[in-house]
């Protein structure tokens, strides 16, 4: 059976349905095929799951730290049990959510697994029926991408990475963290938590490599209160794993003698590559980057004409809400409309363990290396009313701005809640707003929103309030 529509999008994450709706919304015939995860990794193995076990994991840490100040008395337990249930309720709320909106929006979900055949066309397989054909005037490719691997190092019962340690119901005693990125950091913050003993190894000179100095320093000395060893400048040599331990050999990177690391678990956490293979993408002739992934322009189009691609498969940055900023880009173009092209420097970028870590822009050094004359103002939460009523006075915000001119550059922050702060400033940088603008917006006191305002007045003159 062949079928024809305007628009085929291959893949049901956050930039595949997100790309499907905008398209039906604009009235093009639309279909959508996904092989498994509808809403993606995102919505069943990442972003949200994670985000509610992160939730658990900052109960389970304020009642055991913070319990007698704020009155909490007797005897309590935890059940991470529990906590894994909850994480997949929220999961498939979010996953039914996914489907009521291709019904809202007349979108065809076609679950199976699409492969390209002849020029503008997809074959759909699936294990309960015969193979369709779907012919297509445009197709937005949203297929994602995979963990990174070691190596020599085959993925076991005790070496895993996020898809199965989020999905373990069971926690183990110990676990050795390779790579301290956002997905590192997380698990680490939960499992530490929950009383796991963690070990975090990192390549590079600090945790969150990608993030501002200052930011990185001070989540390492948040880690180390919890407990969390974090040994950066490392790196993993080789891992072995048996009935009983995970064993994981690192040297500085700088040279010395190697440590074997003993533990439970081994969580791999390395970053992702492209999912570009098992699509038939080569008898498109869609060109890839020497990365692996799919190359495209600022409208999100690849070479082939027709064929746009979003999300993580394009080696952008790798992140939900830019795939979802991409898809909207992509059928917008597709459809003949004014779009935004995506910036991806001053995107947002977010952390959720605690403190939370947010930013975007330039950071301090970046800004400086291209040449501006730059302004820096940073505002502690422990001059926060509202921080220290929340028990969590630690973290500062940090603004980089043009020394001339006020216009915002970067922002980065480490903090109670920080990520709900971020679009404040986004919003400003992308219309030109000056830091002495947003200084002058008043803010609900208290709330730690006052500290975007502390901050950014500083960048002008004195803050009022530290």
């Amino acid at each position: 059976m062949t079928v024809d529509f305007d628009v085929v999008v291959l893949g049901a994450g956050p930039g595949g349905y997100v790309a499907a709706i905008r398209a039906a919304q604009l009235g093009l015939k639309t279909a959508i095929v996904e092989e498994r995860w509808w809403g993606g990794v995102c919505l069943n193995l990442g972003c949200v799951p994670t985000k509610s076990l992160l939730r658990n994991a900052e109960l389970v840490r304020t009642l055991t730290t913070q319990g007698q100040a704020l009155g909490v008395t007797g005897q309590f337990s935890f059940d991470y049990g529990k906590a894994f249930s909850r994480s997949r309720a929220v999961s498939e709320r979010m996953v039914k959510g996914v489907h009521f909106l291709m019904r809202k929006n007349r979108v065809t979900e076609l679950s199976g697994r699409g492969e390209f055949g002849e020029a503008g066309s997809l074959i759909v397989s699936s294990s309960d029926g015969p193979a369709q054909t779907i012919r297509f005037e445009n197709c937005v490719i949203a297929t994602g991408a995979r963990p990174k691997g070691l190596p020599d190092v085959e993925p076991g019962p005790r070496v895993v990475t996020y898809a199965e340690q989020i999905m373990a119901e069971e926690l183990p005693g110990s676990i050795v963290i390779c790579g301290a990125g956002p997905i590192g950091v997380e698990f680490a913050y939960v499992l530490a938590s929950y009383g796991v003993e963690v070990t975090l190894v990192e390549y590079l000179d600090r945790v969150l490599p990608g993030e501002d100095r200052e930011v990185s320093a001070e989540l390492t000395k948040a880690y180390r209160r919890l407990g969390v060893k974090v040994m950066t400048g490392r790196v993993v040599e080789s891992i072995s794993q048996d009935r009983d331990l995970a064993r994981v050999t690192i040297r500085p990177v700088a040279g010395g003698e190697p440590v074997e690391l003993a533990a439970e678990r081994v969580l791999l956490s390395l970053g992702f590559t492209p999912r570009t293979e098992g699509y038939g993408l080569e008898r498109t002739g869609v060109e890839l980057t020497e990365r692996g992934a799919i190359a495209v322009d600022d409208r999100m189009r690849t070479s082939v004409a027709g064929l746009y691609a979003v999300g993580d498969v394009t080696g952008q940055l790798m992140l939900a809400h830019v795939a979802e900023a991409q898809a909207q880009v992509a059928v917008e173009t597709m459809a003949g409309r004014g779009t935004f092209p995506v910036d991806y420097t001053m995107s947002p970028r977010a952390t959720y363990c605690q403190p939370q870590v947010a930013s975007f822009g330039l950071t301090e050094q970046r800004a400086r290396d291209l040449g501006h004359a730059v302004k820096v103002s940073k505002f502690p939460f422990a001059a926060n009313g509202k921080a220290w009523a929340l028990g969590e006075a630690t973290g500062f915000v940090k603004i980089v701005a043009d020394a001339r001119h006020g216009e915002i550059l970067g922002a980065h922050m480490v903090g109670p809640d920080v990520s709900e702060l971020l679009p404040e400033l986004t919003l400003a940088q992308m219309w030109d707003l000056t830091a002495e603008e947003v200084g002058r917006n008043i803010h609900a006191h208290p709330s730690l929103s006052e500290a975007i305002k502390e901050a950014a007045e500083g960048v002008t003159g004195p803050m009022v309030n530290f």
